[in-house]
């Protein structure tokens, strides 16, 4: 519809932000914005400065001592529960007798305020006995250092198949970590309230596995905690399970003292005590023919996990699921270790493993298009996936991909941009310029989207319809930056054909939509948007049951238009529907719920259907190297993703934007860097570098695919765009490999973080010397 017979703000409607303008004007309000409660202290932990020792002697006489000072408490003080892990149990919240990171919270100070906690922390006299420290991936294996025996995925034989291929090749990747760098740090402020309650504001993408973690705390049933979370700074993944540690100490702090407590981490810490990326190492073997169509491959993932679980079983699982990305692999056999090591417990990040296990596979079909003398794009296409009906559909999982658009992306995009004049016009001026050299890839995405485990696949929601007509609705996602609740509010207007602006989302609350699962998975749309157009329509229904029994006509004459009803000949505003039924006694508010349909995975048998559909996208970089310097710029990016039918367009462009800088970043300048005593020397904005302005590309090109719509019945036929986008950068990561092919006739195997110096080993590799 257009003019007046269509909403103001609808589905598909690009409408800003809902927060945008007060993020610009400073006033939206984040944790350690809300207006501190009248006696309000703050903590600060006492951190580990070992990697692993056992605690001989722990001196806090002049911690306690120090100004300001009210309580100091060690993991005996602690009222309930000493676990903040995701999971398995294995992650105390302060240390007792061992440390298993530099780091590691040993105790934590309560003070008057945030300033005098952080002084007093340091002031702690310990005493250690060193260990044996775990560092590395190597140190792990060879040490048989693992959070669970290796695990394995097999489709066909693939020994058989590599025997028997014309062509084998084998090499190895290093794909390093990546700190989340949300602009909001770690926070939270626990009130203590009536009896046993306790109210949690909390940074958190996961505010009932904070509730479930604060209650066992506190040694209290969940309904006495009820947890709130009105916005986030960002979160990346990293404040799904990170924010247990500082909810958990606020919330037994405040039990212990009787007033209410805050914490936020100082930025170096926070760098040091949460959980990254994980780096990866994973070693391949590949057959295929002279046409460069893979016949075999072998991975083995290696993934540092850190001391403690987290979330990496789940995260390595996801690598291997995406071992394939957008390729048939006739016979694969997929490994993983999960080492645990004396470094910072790993977490979730943006595309939670799949980045890494896709840079495996691109990494495989650029070396065999290197080894060919092919174009790695026509390497690429010769392997896709193919559409529904064909038959090369199967993934190494024993998945059907019913949904594959990856080639029609992918040949759109490539004449888009101008793919084969380009890669001509580089290689033209890569003969005549010997020290900067140009690069140009272009690579595809297909990413899965569901929780793999299934029953997360879950929201619920809370809609209420005011007498005016103006709608409130709340449900379980959290709001990190991305759009979720301008979304979901969408949704709501559409539903009832009225305004954008007469919905308000009020901040997530335990106590209003229970047992929801973390806003991760890239499924916050897709959730919380069922199961609020379920509570919407529940109540559209008591609407039309009313209106067709007040004016004697039949369901079938009602009909929500924008801004009013149609019951038969007549029209009634829906302020005054809306009255009307109150008057009537109809009930005005309904739950929703929402559970993602056709899924299912077999965990130990490495089978099943555990991604509801994929998301598809491509992206061609251009980039350039100076090949004595190593330095890098990346020139130019042109992007193809598929959105399904948008919910928002600008949010959505916004998100690919963001998606293909962040993965951008983490493949070519992000470095994280622990020396030998297991200290991260890289946690601080100066030692840790981002993308900046002047680090994006300096032309980008990004569209959302014209022909996207899921086949699927989500909401509104749309797909998710949170994680996928990030995957894009891996054509940024590629495009710098092939600047650094130009310089020598060998593979150059650049690794990542695509750094100067990794570069310039590149070009050696290429040039066939020997780095110093």
């Amino acid at each position: 519809m257009t003019g007046p017979e269509r909403i103001k703000g609808g589905v598909a409607t690009p409408v800003p932000h809902d927060s945008a303008v007060r993020h610009v004007r400073g006033e939206a309000v984040y944790v350690d914005d809300i207006p501190e409660p009248p006696g309000c202290l703050h903590a600060a932990f006492g951190l580990s400065e070992r990697a692993h020792a056992r605690i001989l002697e722990l001196d806090l006489t002049e911690v306690r001592e120090a100004p300001g000072v009210v309580a100091v408490l060690t993991a005996r003080d602690l009222p309930g529960a000493n676990d903040v892990s995701a999971s398995a149990h294995d992650e105390p919240l302060l240390a007792e007798d061992e440390v298993l990171f530099h780091g590691q919270p040993i105790f934590a100070v309560i003070a008057e305020s945030h300033l005098a906690a952080r002084r007093a922390a340091r002031k702690a006299r310990i005493r250690y006995q060193d260990l044996p420290a775990i560092l590395t991936i190597d140190q792990a294996l060879a040490a048989g250092s693992l959070l669970e025996p290796m695990r394995e995925m097999v489709k066909g034989d693939p020994e058989a198949a590599l025997a028997a291929a014309p062509r084998r090749l084998r090499g190895r990747v290093e794909l390093g970590g990546q700190e989340h760098f949300y602009l909001e740090g770690q926070a939270a402020l626990s009130v203590p309230g009536e009896g046993d309650e306790m109210t949690v504001h909390a940074s958190s993408q996961h505010p009932t596995e904070i509730q479930h973690k604060v209650a066992h705390a506190l040694g209290v049933p969940f309904n006495a905690v009820t947890v709130v979370v009105r916005r986030m700074g960002g979160g990346f993944g990293g404040k799904e399970s990170q924010g247990n540690a500082p909810a958990c100490l606020t919330a037994a702090a405040a039990r212990l003292l009787g007033r209410p407590v805050k914490m936020r981490y100082d930025r170096d810490d926070d760098f040091v005590v949460t959980g990254k990326r994980h780096d990866f190492r994973i070693d391949y073997e590949v057959g295929f023919d002279d046409e460069g169509r893979l016949l075999a491959v072998v991975f083995d993932q290696a993934a540092r996990c850190g001391w403690a679980t987290d979330l990496s079983l789940p995260v390595c699982d996801r690598a291997m699921l995406h071992a394939d990305n957008a390729y048939h692999l006739p016979h694969a056999r997929i490994r993983s270790w999960r080492c645990r090591t004396h470094t910072v417990s790993n977490t979730a990040f943006r595309g939670f493993g799949g980045p890494q296990g896709m840079a495996g596979i691109e990494r495989v079909m650029d070396h065999v298009a290197h080894e060919l003398g092919l174009d790695p794009l026509e390497v690429r296409r010769r392997n896709f996936y193919d559409p529904p009906g064909g038959a090369r559909v199967l993934t190494p999982y024993h998945m059907t991909v019913e949904d594959c658009v990856i080639a029609d992306i992918v040949d759109e995009l490539a004449e888009s941009c101008g793919y084969a004049r380009r890669r001509a016009e580089i290689a033209e001026w890569n003969a005549r310029n010997p020290v900067i050299r140009r690069g140009l890839a272009l690579t595809p995405v297909k990413f899965g989207i569901s929780f793999t485990l299934t029953h997360l696949n879950q929201a619920a929601a809370l809609v209420h319809v005011y007498t005016d007509g103006s709608v409130h609705l709340n449900h379980g996602g959290t709001e990190m930056g991305q759009g979720l609740f301008v979304k979901v509010a969408q949704v709501a207007a559409e539903a009832f054909q009225i305004d954008l602006d007469r919905v308000r989302i009020t901040a997530t609350d335990t106590g209003k939509a229970a047992n929801t699962s973390a806003t991760a998975a890239s499924s916050g749309s897709d959730l919380n948007g069922m199961a609020v157009r379920d509570a919407c329509e529940k109540i559209k229904r008591r609407l039309t049951a009313f209106a067709a029994e007040r004016f004697q006509t039949s369901a079938e004459q009602v009909r929500f238009l924008p801004g009013r009803v149609r019951v038969g000949e007549e029209e009634i505003a829906f302020p005054d529907l809306v009255r009307m039924a109150w008057e009537a006694r109809v009930p005005l508010s309904a739950t929703g719920f929402y559970a993602t349909p056709r899924i299912s995975w077999d965990r130990a048998a490495g089978r099943g259907r555990p991604f509801y559909y994929f998301a598809y996208g491509a992206a061609a970089t251009e980039a350039a190297i100076d090949a004595l310097t190593g330095e890098w710029r990346i020139e130019r990016v042109d992007i193809l993703h598929d959105v399904g039918r948008s919910l928002n367009p600008a949010i959505d462009l916004g998100q690919i934007e963001g998606g293909f800088v962040q993965g951008m970043g983490w493949l070519t300048m992000e470095e994280l860097v622990w020396d030998e005593a297991g200290r991260l020397r890289t946690h601080a904005p100066s030692t840790y570098k981002i993308p900046a302005a002047g680090d994006r590309p300096r032309r980008m090109n990004i569209r959302i695919w014209e022909r996207g719509e899921n086949r699927e019945p989500t909401i509104h036929r749309s797909k998710a765009v949170g994680e996928p986008p990030l995957m894009l950068g891996i054509s940024a990561w590629l495009a710098l490999s092939d600047a650094a092919a130009s310089c020598g006739p060998a593979y150059p195997a650049l690794d990542a973080p695509a750094t100067p110096e990794r570069v310039l080993r590149a070009i050696a590799r290429a040039r066939g010397e020997r780095w110093p």
